[in-house]
């Protein structure tokens, strides 16, 4: 993929996104949904406590693990657009925000995601050499840099799309040796007291193949939701080397290296928000309320100074990135 230089006129959309509004920070808004998913959880709680009295089932057991993913797939978004300090200015506050959600949830670390996520994967988007993400598969998705594991290329299609179910306990693993590397003892025993407190309850009044059905539900469809929400974003896009990113500007690296799918309000709430995926590149503080429209006047935008704007369907988003995966 190839793409003509884009003009260094960033600001003037900038400008125009902050006049209508949509860079104005979300605190109420945000806390309604943080509220409902506390909400959430305690109706978890009553169903667990009064699980015998209810309809004990394999099929509650499914209905219940399906109602959690949906919980904790909201967790991830909320957790992500606070580190992003789209609800709260102080960088202090949106972390101690962040952890009910990231830790307690999700038993997943906020460090490690401002980090890998926030610091490096935002600041030098599909830059091999500092985004870790785009580093997926032996470097298959990196056109110039791929790996030479024989291994991997033989089953790449499984190895790949076989992932897509366990990208969440992946999250849990390297959040747990970020903390112990960099020494995150308290963080780390926010992530761990995630186990008594969430999954005691339904272990304790469950029994326990009902327990089991619930944590496999969860990890089943969490996981995968994730995953084919996340892999939409940037695999498949322009990978551009450090020394060539550093020639670019903010808006072209950001637009070059992201796509945007195609879709309204039930495809924004699905991925949440990541379906306007150069939009959250190009304003990562902006609300994800706020992308469908921040949308389009990007488009708008990009038409009328003639920048390829880079958006397909989800599906088309699939073939493309089965398409680089052929070519390991």
């Amino acid at each position: 993929m190839s793409f003509a230089k884009y003009p260094d006129i960033f600001d003037e959309l900038k400008n125009e996104v902050r006049a209508a509004g949509l860079l104005d920070r979300v605190p109420v808004r945000g806390t309604i949904e943080m509220i409902a998913i506390f909400v959430s959880m305690f109706v978890v709680y009553w169903i667990a406590f009064n699980w015998n009295s209810l309809y004990p089932s394999t099929l509650a057991a499914i209905m219940l693990g399906l109602f959690m993913s949906i919980i904790f797939t909201r967790a991830v978004f909320v957790s992500h657009d606070v580190l992003h300090r789209q609800y709260f200015k102080k960088k202090s506050l949106s972390f101690l925000i962040s952890y009910p959600f990231s830790a307690f949830i999700l038993s997943n670390s906020s460090s490690w995601w401002d980090f890998k996520h926030n610091i490096n994967h935002h600041t030098w988007c599909n830059v091999p050499e500092k985004d870790e993400d785009i580093l997926a598969m032996d470097g298959a998705f990196t056109q110039k840099q791929k790996g030479n594991k024989a291994w991997l290329r033989a089953s790449k299609y499984l190895v790949f799309w076989g992932a897509m179910f366990f990208m969440y306990p992946a999250f849990i693993a390297q959040s747990y040796s970020f903390a112990i590397k960099r020494k995150l003892w308290g963080e780390l025993a926010l992530m761990l007291m995630h186990w008594p407190l969430v999954w005691g309850p339904i272990f304790y009044f469950l029994p326990f193949s009902n327990a089991i059905v619930v944590f496999l539900t969860l990890n089943l469809t969490l996981s995968p939701w994730l995953a084919f929400g996340f892999i939409t974003n940037h695999l498949g896009c322009e990978v551009i080397d450090k020394k060539d990113s550093e020639s670019l500007s903010w808006m072209e690296l950001q637009m070059r290296t992201s796509r945007s799918l195609k879709g309204g309000l039930l495809v924004h709430w699905f991925y949440g928000g990541l379906n306007t995926q150069i939009e959250h590149h190009l304003f990562p503080k902006a609300p994800r309320f706020n992308l469908l429209k921040v949308q389009k006047m990007t488009k708008e935008f990009a038409k009328k100074h003639n920048i390829d704007y880079f958006e397909t369907t989800p599906i088309q988003a699939y073939i493309q990135i089965n398409d680089v995966l052929k070519e390991y």
